[in-house]
């Protein structure tokens, strides 16, 4: 899925995606944080805000290398309605 997101993001006008990644239920490896860190690199100037909900298997270090790496904030949310109103509010 990593791989697929810059490829709608991209298409869409720079800082006007709203988006929001769910990752309840995900595993991470090696190959996937290295999709995450690509990804959130790439989609970076499309985006208006991002929401991360879920987090909660991926080890900490790895969200804080992918922030760092990415250069970007990462706000994490418990749930997907906090998450969506967060995105939406203005």
């Amino acid at each position: 899925m990593a791989r697929l997101v810059p490829t709608y993001v991209t298409s869409e006008p720079h800082a006007s995606v709203l988006l929001l990644a769910d990752f309840t239920g995900a595993t991470f490896d090696r190959i996937a944080i290295d999709r995450l860190k690509e990804g959130t690199v790439f989609d970076r100037p499309y985006l208006k805000r991002s929401a991360w909900v879920g987090t909660d298997s991926l080890p900490k270090v790895f969200y804080e290398h992918i922030k760092s790496f990415s250069r970007r904030e990462l706000p994490t949310f418990k749930t997907r309605e906090e998450a969506m109103d967060w995105l939406v509010k203005e």
